[in-house]
């Protein structure tokens, strides 16, 4: 009976550190043509699947090439390292070179749904600068598939025609007004051009004083960003965007305050 019991006991703790465990994990040549990508699992994922969200995220230019580790410098990934709690798989892709391709970002998700069980109803893009580029395009090109997303410091290389697709979206863009790289009259074209075809309901948009091309990469280290995303499903009614969440500029100079520097990181693969 002790033998049982202590067998028993041996389970239950083994279950219990897989299922709380995060894990981090390279995938590299498993889409022909397409991009290297880092799919990152939450803890508890084991117990949660079906129900967890799924968060794509797009870099900037910095980050472009054939080092997969260069898309840990900064983003979700890298605020998991510093003790960000995020509950949702994670996918990054590194861009080798050029701009996005929508269709490339397509054929991760379309891997990871073969490959991952999580909720198709909940799935977040986010991206900044040439990121943002890329999440605007695909947002704009298949509008169905996503439950929200954040465009920050950049623009969209849509026609207006798809420009208004965007519309069809919780989105959230987000520029510095210091921003010289790339200037926030970009965004202010594509708010306006919303606004103008009245496609603006499932708009917001943010223009934070102080903030650059760089520091404002703060956004992907805060608690809110990652609230604001996963607030959203394509099964809520009327798809209205969360106006509740307001992003700024102390939240950022805030950004690493109530990290949890001594969090475990995840386990990578």
């Amino acid at each position: 009976m002790k033998k049982l019991v202590l067998y028993i006991f041996i389970l239950l703790c083994c279950f219990s550190v897989f299922a709380q465990n995060h894990t981090l994990t390279a995938k590299k040549g498993v889409i022909k043509q397409g991009y290297n990508f880092w799919v990152y699992t939450p803890e508890n994922y084991a117990t949660t699947q079906d129900s967890t969200p799924l968060i794509i995220f797009l870099h900037g230019a910095s980050l472009r090439g054939n080092n997969l580790d260069k898309v840990l410098k900064y983003g979700p990934l890298h605020a998991l390292n510093m003790g960000r709690k995020i509950p949702a798989i994670i996918l990054a892709p590194q861009n080798p070179s050029g701009a996005w391709k929508p269709s490339k970002v397509n054929d991760m998700l379309e891997w990871a749904k073969k490959n991952y069980k999580f909720d198709t109803n909940r799935i977040y893009v986010i991206g900044m600068s040439l990121g943002c580029y890329g999440t605007l395009d695909f947002v704009g090109t298949y509008p169905e598939k996503v439950a929200a997303a954040m465009a920050i410091c950049g623009s969209t290389s849509l026609n207006d025609t798809d420009m208004q697709k965007l519309g069809n979206v919780p989105l959230w863009i987000i520029h510095g007004k210091a921003d010289k790289t790339i200037p926030i009259s970009y965004s202010k074209k594509i708010v306006n051009s919303l606004i103008n075809k009245k496609n603006d309901t499932r708009l917001l948009y943010t223009w934070l004083d102080g903030y650059n091309h760089y520091n404002i990469a703060k956004i992907l280290y805060i608690e809110k960003t990652y609230n604001w995303l996963l607030s959203h499903s394509l099964t809520d009614e009327n798809r209205a965007v969360n106006t509740s969440i307001v992003i700024t500029g102390k939240d950022l100079q805030n950004a690493y305050s109530d990290l949890n520097k001594g969090a475990k990181k995840p386990a990578r693969k």
